[in-house]
């Protein structure tokens, strides 16, 4: 179908454009240096953890625990610092390495429990914020040493350090998933796993691999959020789940697995953000914020549906 065809190659630019359009006539702000800046900032924390989420759904899996894991290591990474005055460099690598662990235990549980990947991270998910409340007794974590700032306020030269780390781990996927074997092995997978398992791609370690590198970059985006909020908070990363989803199928990655790119997820992200950003401006209530987000969310998996049946046609 041309229509579907169209979208895919320049609808969500368009999507984008037409949204700006809209929102700099709504508000008078909008369009301003800081608040632009603030789109850029606030697009970078979700942003890394989309990209981790890309890699899982372009080899068939979903990951919904993003935000739990983001709650608990910025827990963990604030009581090693706060409390064992740890040296903050040792924490975020101590860090790393336990989103690299949240993340292979989603992939081991899924490999080889065989159990769906929704169920399985809706599982870890659940479990992971309950032990955030638990830790903190709901309350959110203060005392953060004063240089551990740099990494979420600090600046190299204009640019916020969150935006250079979102576009060298942007730069970084894409090149692995369109220049290496590796990518192409996440792609087959994806798109037909029993297919790729002939052909020699060892799909459980693969699977196992990409959810822990969903962990690792998660872990990077906690770090982030807890270094610019200045607090560890029981409640980080509560939406995160959803607005990673949203960003990826809106960008044009499959639910089905087998397709999709980076940069169509970061403009997926930049969409979700200038959308969150104008209704803050425009003092439109949380709740209805959520309302336009579950639309894009049906929209976005509506026309995937759309994709997936055209090809079948096709083929």
């Amino acid at each position: 179908m041309f229509i579907i065809s169209f979208y895919k190659k320049w609808g969500i630019y368009i999507f984008l454009l037409v949204e700006i359009i809209i929102f700099s006539i709504l508000t008078d702000n909008f369009l301003t240096w800081n608040n632009m800046m603030n789109i850029i900032r606030q697009s970078a924390m979700l942003g890394i953890v989309v990209v981790g989420v890309s890699f899982v759904m372009i080899c068939g899996g979903s990951d919904l625990s993003v935000g739990g894991q983001i709650a608990v290591n910025g827990i963990i990474s604030a009581l090693l610092m706060i409390q064992l005055k740890w040296n903050p460099v040792i924490v975020c690598i101590c860090a790393l390495i336990i989103g690299m662990l949240m993340g292979a235990v989603n992939g081991i549980i899924v490999v080889k429990l065989r159990i769906q990947p929704l169920v399985v991270t809706l599982g870890t998910m659940t479990i992971l914020q309950a032990i955030a409340y638990i830790v903190t007794s709901g309350k959110p974590i203060y005392g953060l040493p004063e240089g551990f700032s740099v990494l979420g306020q600090g600046y190299m030269g204009p640019i916020p350090v969150p935006v250079i780390v979102f576009l060298a781990i942007a730069l970084i996927a894409s090149f692995v998933l369109k220049k290496t074997y590796f990518g192409r092995y996440i792609y087959a997978t994806g798109g037909n796993s029993e297919t790729a398992r002939l052909a020699g791609v060892n799909i459980k370690r693969l699977q196992i691999i990409v959810y822990a590198i969903c962990g690792f970059v998660t872990a990077i985006s906690s770090l982030i959020m807890l270094s610019r909020v200045n607090s560890a908070q029981p409640a980080a990363g509560a939406t995160y789940a959803f607005d990673c989803m949203t960003a990826a199928v809106l960008g044009g990655v499959s639910f089905s697995g087998g397709e999709g790119k980076v940069s169509g997820a970061v403009i997926g992200v930049i969409i979700i953000a200038v959308l969150g950003n104008a209704l803050v401006l425009m003092n439109v209530n949380e709740y209805y914020q959520n309302v336009f987000k579950g639309i894009l969310l049906i929209f976005a998996v509506a026309l995937d549906n759309l994709q997936i049946k055209d090809k079948r046609l096709l083929s």
